[in-house]
């Protein structure tokens, strides 16, 4: 008889436990609270489909090459089909500085280092409709989880049998082997059994930032420009920023603001200042010029943005049986490294291993716990590191007279003046660095690979004068000069050394 699984929620984690645990080996029945996507193409999801329970789904998205590199592996028909509606690859040599791009030899591996872009309605919709074809595949929705069908043993440990809902026949009670939950950031069940007792650790961060996005439409006949010397994304420090091109001639903007920086937060939302930042932007300025793009809609915010880390596992033995967490549910990252939608498709992989290892729940939690510390954790501690030191950064910014420790300064050099300009002066470190920021391998593992770290090292050794060449240009104005264009106060919302 086969397995019953239960997944919660639609969205992109739910969607790759999917295509991951289906296929015919399980029945899966993915219970979803929004209405089903409406019908017609991308553009009709973008404008009409309603997802109250994705907030980021209209914010940018780019879909790492772990992602891609799993569809085109596992299901190459939905590859396919995503190119079919406008999704896009942009490869490896696309994403070299002009340098390196104008000497490129493509080298095997190169096209593993591909990532896949669309607007986020566009690829949940592809993905979605694919899903619902799969053997052994239902999806039902409007279905509101409400509650799980909850068992003690002898010891008090919870075993998950179900869940109860409410549906269009009313009050629903459904029975399955697993239950998988795939809510999402705002998931409440994990909650529930956390209220019961169920010793599930979690530990919890800011990432210090605020979202502010807004999507544009080439005009008929416009192309994107092209990726010249100033690139189209940067990091000033106060403010962070990106291109994000997107399906059938669109592509959206993100501005991402530290949480301190009170006005120029409270200014991005109006359109005509996001307009005028954009336009100060020398790498963003061709993209949002009247001429080849118009905003379609107004700035869209996101905040509450804050890192997660859950274990279902406490001290070696199961927190809870027949329940997994995967996505925003079990680990929440920082949507700025773009990491969100592989990890899920990543985790439902370690879901599989763990399913498929045996029948026995605790053995299959502590396999799937361990496959999460294992292929997942590592992202997540560089993140956090990365988090840090950006909201120290950003305080630095607006503390006068701030002069870092030498460590500090030390560290910073380190990879701006060693890591960066060793990776743009040669392509086979950046080859090693993009696998790991692609979630191909450990994030730092080719760092540790002694040829590699000496390399680095001695770019580093040979100072910014002899590396000049290989500097990329600074992406935008400081601080105090952008505040000027935009008629703020520079001193606003300074702090006290």
């Amino acid at each position: 008889m086969q397995e019953q699984v239960i997944v919660v929620g639609a969205g992109i984690a739910g969607l790759c436990s999917a295509l991951r645990l289906g296929g015919g080996t399980r029945r899966l029945l993915l219970l979803e609270r929004d209405d089903a996507p409406p019908e017609g193409g991308p553009d009709v999801a973008f404008d009409q489909w309603q997802r109250r329970g994705v907030g980021q789904l209209r914010q940018s998205h780019a879909f790492l090459a772990r992602l891609r590199n799993i569809i085109r592996d596992e299901h190459p028909q939905l590859l396919a089909d995503l190119y079919a509606a406008g999704c896009r690859d942009i490869a490896f040599p696309d994403m070299l500085p002009p340098a390196l791009r104008a000497r490129y030899v493509p080298a095997p591996g190169d096209e593993d280092l591909t990532i896949i872009t669309s607007r986020r309605t566009t690829i949940e919709l592809v993905i979605r409709r694919y899903v619902e074809q799969l053997p052994g595949v239902t999806i039902r929705s409007g279905v509101k989880v409400r509650e799980l069908i909850q068992d003690r043993d002898a010891s008090g440990l919870i075993h998950v049998t179900g869940v109860i809902a409410d549906t269009v026949n009313g009050r629903e009670e459904i029975r399955a082997d697993v239950v998988v939950d795939a809510g999402g950031k705002a998931a409440n069940l994990i909650e529930q059994l956390i209220k019961a007792g169920a010793p599930i650790g979690e530990a919890a961060e800011t990432a210090g930032v605020l979202y502010f996005t807004r999507h544009y439409r080439l005009h008929d006949g416009q192309e994107e420009p092209p990726r010249g010397e100033i690139a189209a994304s940067g990091d000033l420090g106060y403010l962070k920023f990106g291109v994000f091109p997107a399906d059938n001639h669109r592509f959206s903007i993100t501005l991402c603001v530290p949480e301190i920086e009170h006005g120029l937060r409270r200014a991005v939302m109006d359109g005509d200042m996001f307009q005028r930042i954009c336009m100060a932007m020398p790498g963003m300025a061709p993209w949002v010029d009247p001429a080849k793009s118009e905003p379609v809609g107004k700035v869209i915010g996101m905040g509450d943005l804050h890192s997660r880390w859950r274990s279902l596992v406490t001290d070696g033995r199961p927190a809870v049986l027949g329940y997994f967490a995967i996505g925003d549910a079990l680990v929440r990252t920082n949507p700025l490294y773009g990491r969100g939608c592989s990890l899920a498709a990543v985790s439902a992989g370690v879901l599989r291993r763990a399913l498929d290892s045996g029948s026995d729940p605790a053995a299959r939690l502590l396999v799937y716990d361990g496959g999460i510390r294992a292929e997942v954790k590592p992202y997540y501690d560089l993140m956090l590191k990365q988090d840090r030191s950006a909201i120290r950064r950003a305080r630095a910014t607006l503390t006068p007279g701030h002069r870092p420790r030498v460590k500090a300064r030390l560290a910073k050099s380190f990879v701006d003046d060693g890591i960066t300009i060793a990776a743009r002066s040669d392509i086979n470190l950046m080859r090693a660095m993009m696998r790991g920021f692609h979630m191909l391998e450990h994030p730092e593992a080719w760092l540790k690979r002694p040829a590699n770290l000496s390399k680095v090292l001695s770019y580093w050794a040979r100072g910014r004068r002899r590396n000049a060449a290989a500097y990329a240009p600074i992406p935008g104005p400081d601080r105090p000069e952008l505040m000027a264009r935009l008629g703020l106060d520079p001193q606003a919302d300074m702090l006290a050394a």
